[in-house]
C-alpha cells in the first residue's frame, strides 16, 4: 500500500516549501504511521493561484457532457481503489475496516450522484409582469475552500468536492491535521481520472496554521467547512470581511425520543450504536435519549445489554465495531467529561473506563441522572457518551430538546402518525429520522439549525450553494 505523504498541488506531488512534516499517529497502536508534509502560509499562494487558473482555464467553461464524463471517471476509479482507501482511513484515523470500506463507497457514490447531476442542474423561466423573457443562470463561483475534519475524513472530502467540481468550480482542499491521507489519494486518484492540474489541490498541515490564510485569501470565493462550533463561528467572522459565501457543518447534541408506542426494543437494541458508532466522534450521534416513563427501565436494561455486546478492539479486524478515539487528547477531553458527571453524583451504569492499556480506547459509556445544568448533557462530548433520562409530558421533554444550543440531527420513535408529525415540526434540527437513526441520503440535504451551521451538503443543495444565481431579463423591443 502506497502512502501519499506530499502537498498535491497543480496534479503532481510538491513537498512543502518549508519542509516541515507532521507525524501520524496510529491510535490503536499508539506508534507512528507516516510523515506527511505539513502545508504553511507560503504554500497557500500557489495553490490557490493555480486553482484560479485551472478555473479560467477553462474547467467552468467545460461542456457539461464533458464534466459528467470526468466525475464519473473519478468515480469508477475510486471504487477501484476502494480497498486501499479503507486501509488508509483505518490506518491513521482508527477506523474500524468494516466502516472504512463503507465510507470508502459512500465517497465513490457522491461522485456519481454528483457526475449525474451535472446535466440536470439548470435555471428557471420566470413569467413577469411586464412582459418580455426572465431566466435565471446557476454559474460557478470560483476557486472555493473545502476544509474537512477527522473523524470522517474521506465521504465528507467528498461531499464537499464533488459538488462544487460538478458545478464548475476549481477546488483547495484542507484535511485536518490528523487524518490527511485519504484526502491526498483522492486529489491524486481524481487527478488520473482526467480532473486537469489546478482544479483540486489538496493542502495538508495544521489549521492553526494556515487556516485564516487560506479562509481569507482574496482568490477564494466561497469557504465550506465541517468542524467544531468554536472555529465554525472564527471563519465567519473572516470571511465577513470580504463577504465571501460560508456553509459550516457544525457541532451536534442530538437527541433520540423513544414513545412507548413506538417498537421500543427495537430502539433499545439499535440506539447504541447511534451514539456509539465511529466510537461516539460523531456530530449526528444521539448522545441525549428521551424515555417515556412507563418503558423507562426496561428500555435501559435492553440499552446496557445492546451496549455490552459491542465488539471494542483492533480496527483492522472486520467483527470490530468501535475502534480506538482519534488520539490521546481526545481520549483525555472524554474522561473529563466523566470525571465532571462523577462529580455531580451522575449513574454510570455501563463503562466509563480503558478496556485495554495500548491504544486510545474508551469503553462506550451509558450515564443516568445527568442534570441539565451539567457539561455532559449540554456540551457535545465526541467521544463514546450517552445520557438517558425519562420523560412524561411530551410538552416539557419538546422544551428540553429544544434548549440546546445545537439543532443538527435525531430520531424519533413511535408509531401514531399524528404524533410523529406534531413532533419532528416541533423538533429544532436539520436532519430527523423516524424509526430510524439514519442520518446521511446522498440524495438528500445535511445541515443544522441554531449552532449546528448554515448550509447543506449532499442533495441537489448543495451544489446550489456552490453557485451564484444569477437572473436575466430579455426585452421584447
Amino acid at each position: 500500500m502506497t502512502i501519499p505523504t506530499q502537498l498535491f498541488v497543480d496534479g503532481a506531488w510538491h513537498e512543502s516549501r518549508s519542509g516541515r512534516k507532521t507525524t501520524l499517529i496510529n491510535p490503536a497502536t499508539e506508534e507512528a504511521s507516516a510523515e506527511v508534509s505539513a502545508a504553511q502560509i507560503e504554500d497557500i499562494d500557489s495553490a490557490v493561484q493555480s486553482a484560479h487558473r485551472a478555473w479560467e482555464g477553462g474547467w467552468r467553461s467545460l461542456a457539461p457532457g464533458k464534466r459528467t464524463e470526468v466525475l464519473f471517471n473519478v468515480a469508477r476509479l475510486l471504487r477501484e481503489e476502494l480497498e486501499q482507501i479503507a486501509q488508509l482511513e483505518t490506518l491513521h484515523i482508527g477506523k474500524p475496516i468494516t466502516d472504512a470500506r463503507d465510507e470508502a463507497a459512500l465517497g465513490a457514490r457522491v461522485f456519481e450522484f454528483y457526475a449525474g447531476a451535472v446535466t440536470a442542474f439548470h435555471g428557471q423561466t420566470i413569467p413577469i409582469a411586464r412582459g418580455g423573457f426572465d431566466f435565471t443562470l446557476r454559474q460557478p463561483m470560483g476557486v472555493v475552500a473545502c476544509i474537512v475534519p477527522w473523524n470522517f475524513p474521506f465521504p465528507i472530502a467528498c461531499w464537499k468536492a464533488a459538488p462544487a467540481l460538478a458545478a464548475g468550480n476549481c477546488v483547495v482542499l484542507k484535511p485536518a491535521s490528523l487524518s490527511p491521507l485519504t484526502a491526498l489519494a483522492l486529489g491524486e486518484i481524481a487527478h488520473r481520472a482526467g480532473l486537469p492540474p489546478g482544479v483540486l489541490q489538496v493542502l495538508p498541515g495544521s489549521g492553526a496554521a494556515i487556516g485564516e490564510t487560506l479562509v481569507t485569501h482574496p482568490l477564494i470565493r466561497k469557504v465550506s467547512f465541517t468542524g467544531s462550533t468554536d472555529v465554525g463561528r472564527r471563519i465567519m467572522e473572516l470571511a465577513a470581511r470580504d463577504i465571501k459565501r460560508v456553509s459550516l457543518e457544525l457541532g451536534g447534541k442530538s437527541p433520540n425520543i423513544i414513545f412507548a408506542d413506538g417498537d421500543w426494543k427495537r430502539a433499545a437494541a439499535t440506539s447504541p450504536m447511534s451514539v456509539f458508532a465511529n466510537t461516539g466522534q460523531d456530530c449526528c450521534a444521539r448522545s441525549r435519549v428521551f424515555v417515556e416513563r412507563g418503558i423507562f427501565e426496561p428500555f435501559v436494561e435492553a440499552f446496557v445489554a445492546s451496549t455490552k455486546t459491542l465488539v471494542v478492539g483492533d480496527p483492522a479486524r472486520p467483527e470490530t465495531q468501535l475502534g480506538p478515539l482519534v488520539s490521546s487528547g481526545q481520549r483525555t477531553t472524554v474522561e473529563e467529561f466523566l470525571t465532571d458527571a462523577r462529580r455531580h453524583g451522575s449513574q454510570i451504569v455501563c463503562g466509563g473506563g480503558r478496556p485495554q492499556s495500548r491504544g486510545y480506547y474508551l469503553e462506550p459509556t451509558v450515564l443516568l441522572g445527568v442534570k441539565n445544568e451539567e457539561r455532559c448533557w449540554r456540551e457535545e462530548i465526541f467521544g463514546p457518551v450517552v445520557c438517558i433520562r425519562p420523560f412524561e409530558d411530551e410538552a416539557q421533554m419538546l422544551r428540553e430538546v429544544n434548549a440546546s444550543s445545537y439543532g443538527l440531527s435525531g430520531s424519533l420513535w413511535t408509531n401514531d402518525l399524528r404524533r410523529a408529525l406534531r413532533v419532528v415540526r416541533a423538533v429544532e434540527s436539520g436532519v430527523l429520522s423516524i424509526n430510524s437513526h439514519s442520518s446521511v441520503h446522498v440524495e438528500a440535504p445535511f445541515g443544522g439549525f441554531k449552532q449546528s451551521g448554515v448550509g447543506r451538503d449532499l442533495g441537489m443543495a448543495a451544489m446550489e450553494g456552490y453557485t451564484e444565481l444569477k437572473n436575466v431579463y430579455v426585452a421584447e423591443t
